[in-house]
Parts: structure tokens; sequence; C-alpha cells
């Protein structure tokens, strides 16, 4: 027997013996360790719904409870002290009207009580749940089968009523944080995308991208008419020449070895041939960014070495504008920002590109000046400042548009496209809509670069996994200067605002998050404070592998090759004719099996055949995180991967 059963069981003959019942206690709910909850949007409120308004439930407002967001987690450790668990359940008023959740008690891996599917508009349901001689309890709230945008869910009055020892909040499972890229080697090797675009007679900055041991010989050689290296900076710029295909070889050496590139300058076939590479301030910033944390985030992007690995963006999100315009009608940016052609100039002079914000209505999503009315005059200013990308978010337009037709979607992006033709700089054009009307059918036809499929990610697996496991209808509308967005990484220290925290994906979710992106051939932007980039977030983005997978000039996105519960596999073709492949376990689907209720180590062994990739004949297997060959296969490759983790791999024939 074990100790707890016989403590358990000695506490109840004591009684018997005495005569005595044990004193009953109460905790509330909101009275636990909120840290140790899993919601899927936000973060859970107390005495309020996850949107920061009053708790109601189909009509009814309730003074105390938790508001949270479906996928939601808790599990307790009761050590059998447990008597009853109560509570009001219900879906939040401020939840969409299509929301629909269900919500579950579990007590050592069994069902104790679910209420079926709830919608915003049913009454709470009452749980009034023995909970005598569980050990382990766990609250669960499931997205309903819709999806889990705008699940909002509540916990009201919850309580437990428990004897001796109050429940104790149980961790959720974490993977350790291996690190799983190998040393950058002393020998040189030319990083980054293959293939760049411009426009002719437009002025040009290119980084390239070498990592290797100092000191490092690097020449070029090829060079158009206009074009000059910076042999100090490692920076190419300039006029672009006329329209063409022009190969620039790239030699770099040192007392180790030599690496030799083609890059491929494109001129006149549009932008951004390669998904975007940087970092945008929202994620971790939010509306406090500043001059002073952009170019900290610019220093920290060389310092780190991830400019080196082809990383080349520093985007500045909302926050930036002055509460009105010049006398002559021209935007400037408030007290924040003292010369934002100076920190351009920063950017350029590391070889870095700029982006800005704005917005087709009158306000930006946080109430800031936008460019309604304005949209030459502020694509001009923008040029003059030395802007290389534009992230166009539709906010306030909603209230201008009479109504979400294609015409009206597609109205304030083709105006701003129009008006970035006239400017003489190459400008990345990122449409920021949420996905509204399939945009990835038609951002392409209206000029985008680039076009946000979702709503805003956060750091939660069921945020992360739900927007990233979703983007297969969107696959057949990427490609070399159009790509689809499933937002920003949420990776390293993020926060939304001026307070900081650890990304909440396991390591293991985060090995996810980079590899699905990068077989996505998703914009890698980081979201993360770049002066804090710890050794397992830097070794996360380093992987010149991984990122050669999301770079890879042929453009084709991934799309899933099998999806049944617990597993996703996906693949998509690489330039060279090789096969990249993800495996991943994103756990059972059922409630129960949503915990790890022991001290067991989750994962699945898991096979994908040459059949389902369309491929036949013995092929190498190479696994791209740990940037190691795993040998030769016939038919099929098996391997473990670990719960919410993925194995990253590439297939090609066998060498003759």
């Amino acid at each position: 027997m074990n100790m707890k059963k016989y403590i358990f069981l000695a506490s109840i003959l004591a009684g018997l013996i005495t005569g005595c019942s044990p004193e009953i206690h109460t905790i509330w709910l909101d009275e636990m360790d909120l840290s140790q909850m899993e919601t899927g949007w936000g973060s859970v409120k107390i005495n309020q719904s996850v949107g920061g308004h009053p708790l109601t439930i189909n009509g009814v407002k309730y003074e105390r409870g938790l508001g949270t967001h479906a996928i939601y987690k808790y599990m307790v450790d009761l050590d059998h002290h447990g008597r009853r668990f109560t509570a009001k359940v219900g879906v939040d008023a401020e939840s969409a009207k299509q929301a629909s959740v269900e919500f579950f008690l579990l007590g050592d891996q069994k069902i104790l009580w679910q209420s079926g599917i709830m919608k915003v508009t049913d009454s709470a349901k009452v749980i009034d749940q023995d909970i005598r001689g569980i050990d382990k309890l766990a609250l669960y709230i499931s997205d309903g089968g819709d999806g889990i945008n705008y699940d909002h869910a509540d916990w009201i009055d919850a309580k437990f009523e428990y004897v001796r020892e109050a429940p104790e909040p149980v961790a959720p499972y974490v993977s350790e944080p291996d690190i799983l890229t190998p040393p950058v080697s002393d020998a040189p090797r030319i990083n980054g995308p293959a293939v760049t675009g411009a426009t002719p007679g437009r002025p040009f900055l290119f980084r390239v991208p070498v990592t290797g041991k100092k000191p490092l010989v690097i020449v070029v050689n090829e060079l158009p008419d206009g074009l000059e290296f910076n042999s100090e900076t490692h920076v190419i710029s300039g006029i672009a020449p006329d329209k063409g295909v022009y190969p620039i070889e790239i030699i770099a050496e040192n007392d180790s070895g030599r690496d030799a590139k083609t890059l491929t300058l494109k001129t006149g076939e549009g932008l951004a041939l390669t998904p975007p590479l940087g970092w945008n301030s929202w994620n971790c910033w939010g509306l406090s960014v500043d001059q002073e944390k952009v170019e900290a985030a610019a220093d920290a992007m060389v310092k780190s070495g991830l400019a080196d690995h082809g990383w080349t963006h520093i985007n500045i999100d909302d926050g930036w504008e002055a509460p009105e315009r010049t006398a002559s009608g021209e935007i400037h940016p408030n007290e924040k920002f003292p010369d934002m052609k100076s920190v351009a100039g920063y950017c350029h002079n590391y070889g870095l590109k700029l982006g800005i914000y704005s917005s087709p209505g009158p306000k930006t999503c946080g109430g800031y000046l936008a460019s309604y009315k304005h949209e030459l005059q502020d694509a001009q200013t923008w040029a003059k400042w030395g802007i290389d990308y534009l992230k166009y978010d539709w906010c306030s337009y909603g209230g201008i548009a009479p109504d979400h037709s294609l015409p009206e979607l597609k109205k304030p992006y083709e105006l701003m496209r129009r008006c970035l033709d006239q400017v003489n700089r190459d400008i990345v054009y990122s449409l920021c809509q949420y996905g509204m009307g399939a945009v990835y059918e038609w951002g392409a036809g209206v000029g985008g670069n680039l076009w946000r499929t979702t709503g805003d990610i956060n750091d939660s697996w069921n945020s992360m996994a739900g927007i990233g496991f979703g983007q297969a209808k969107a696959s057949p509308y990427a490609g070399p200067g159009h790509w689809n967005d499933p937002d920003m990484l949420v990776v390293g220290q993020v926060g939304w605002g001026p307070s900081l925290h650890a990304s909440k994906l396991t390591p293991d979710e985060q090995y996810t998050h980079i590899s699905l992106w990068s077989l996505l051939a998703a914009p890698l932007l980081i979201g993360c404070d770049m002066t804090q980039l710890d050794d397992f977030t830097l070794n996360l983005l380093t992987n010149d592998e991984v990122l050669a997978v999301d770079q890879d000039p042929k453009g084709e996105q991934a799309v899933p090759v099998r999806q049944e519960p617990g597993v996703e596999i996906w693949a998509r073709t690489l330039n060279d004719g090789s096969k990249a492949v993800g495996l991943f376990y994103t756990g059972e689907s059922s409630p129960v099996k949503a915990f790890v209720w022991g001290k067991e180590t989750p994962g699945k062994k898991m096979t994908v055949s040459w059949e389902e990739l369309g491929i036949n004949g013995k092929q190498t297997v190479r696994d791209l995180w740990r940037q190691k060959d795993l040998g030769e296969y016939d038919r099929s490759f098996s391997t473990h991967v670990p719960y919410h983790g993925v194995v990253l791999i590439k297939i090609a024939p066998v060498s003759e």
C-alpha cells in the first residue's frame, strides 16, 4: 500500500475511533494559483470575463468567478482530501454568436461531470460534485467543435470543499528545454535567401548573412552596375538595375574553410520573393514601443548573430503616431520617436530594413492617427523617411465600409497599393485584416506581398496550434512575392505591453511553432524582447537548415498529408525536389487525455509512408533540427514524437 493511501485510511480510522468528523474547509477557485491555468486566449480574469467585462451568462450578471477562454485546463492535487466541488458554468455574453464550449470535471482519469455543448444563449449550469476519494481533479473546457475563436467561458462561484489540506495546483507538463541545433561551425556558411527582388531604379539594400569564425573575408562578384558591396558591413547597396535576372556570386573565407553561393537578384518581378524574416514590436511592447526599444532591437539583431542567419526586418507596430497632422496634412511621429528618419538610417547602417504600421481607417487599433484620406501623402512620407515595409491594419475602417462585401474588403488595400506604386521606394506590403473574405484568394490581386489569414496569436498551445494547423485552405495561394501570414512568433520574452513574461509555450511547443511556420512558408517575425534572448530562444531562431525550409525559393506552402486525432503530418516539396516533412503529435482529443496524470513522459510513435508523400524508392532522411542524417529508408520512416512536439525531416532520393 502506498504512503498516501495509508495516511488517508489512517485518518478515517482515527476519526471513527474518536467519533469526530474532520472540519470542512473551503477554498475558492479564484484563490488558487492562476499562473498554472491554461487558457486558449488572453489571461484568466478574476471577477471579470476574459475580455474584461462583468461576468454575464445569458443576461444574468455574477459578482464572483473566473473569466476564461476555451481551451481551458487546470489540474489540482486533492490527495484524497476533497469533499465537494460546486460551481455554475456557461458561455460569457461577450462571446461570438456562434461560440460553443463544453465543460468537464475530471477525476483520476475519469469524467465525473460534463455540461454538454453550451452556447451563448444557454443559462448557466450547476456543478455539485462529490469528490471524496479523488487524488487528482481536473477542470477542462473544450471548444465545442467550432474552433476556439471568441469561446469565452466562465466559472461562477466555483469552490472546493476539503479536509485537512487544501488542494494544490499541478503545474502543466513541460518538456526540458533541450537545445537541438548544433553549435555554429567555425567554417564559413553563407545563409539567407537564394533570391531577392527589387524594382528597377529604386534604392536597394541587402545584408549578406554569413556565419563562421572571425575574421571573415567576403567577396562579392558580378554585381550589376549601380550596386556596390561594403566588405566591413557586409551590405550590398545602391540603385537597382534594369529589369532582369542577375546572378551575384558571393564567396566567404576564413582560416577554417570556404563557402560560395549565388544570390539571384530579380528586378521587376516583385518584392518579398521569399518570406520576410525579422522582428515586430507588438508582441512584446504593444503600445509602449519607442525609438530606444526599436534601435535596441536592431542592435540585438546584429550582436546576437541573428542577422548573420538572414533576419533583416525591424518593424514598428502601432503606437508611433502623433495625435494630429501638421498644417499641411503630413503625419509625424509622437514624442516616443523624436526622429523616424534617423531610426531608418540606424537600421540601414546595419543592412537591416525598417517597417512601419498604419490603418486605412481614421484610427489604428490602438486609437492612434491612421491614414484615411491621406494615403498618398503618408506613402510619400514613409518613403522620405526610408521605410521598407508597411503593415496596414483594417481596424477602424470597419466603421467606414458599408458592408463586408468583397469589393469593400479590397477597396482600401487597392488604394494604398496604388499609392505605394507612386513613391520611389520599395516597400513590402503586408495586409492585416485577419483573414476576412478569404483574403488568401485575392490578396495578391490587390498587390499584397503577405496577408494575415487569422486573428491575433498568443503564447498558448491552443492559439498557436489552432492557427498553424488551420492553414490548409490557404496553401494553394502562397508563392514568391505573396505569402499567407499566420501571425507573428510567440517565443522568448513576450507581453503585449511594458510587462513581459517568458512564452507560455513549452520548449516542444516552440519547436512545433517554428517548424510549422517554416513548413508553411510563413513570414517569420520575432515578437519578443530582443535584448533578452536566452540561449534556447536564440538556438531556436538560428537553425539554418530549418530557416532554409522557410526561405526555399520554390515558395510552396506545406499541406497536410495526414490529419487525425493527435496526429498532424505536413509536407512541402523544396526547390531541389526533396521533401520537407513535419511529424507533429498534438495530443489526444479526449478531455481525459488532454492531461498528464502521472510521471509518464508523453509521446507517440509515428510513421509516414512514401506513398503518402507521393515518392518511392530508397530515400535519405535527415533530422533538420539536429542537422543529422538518420539513414536510408525504403518505404516509410518511423520515429518517436514528443507530446505537442515535432520531428522535422528532409527526405531526398539516395544518390546513385
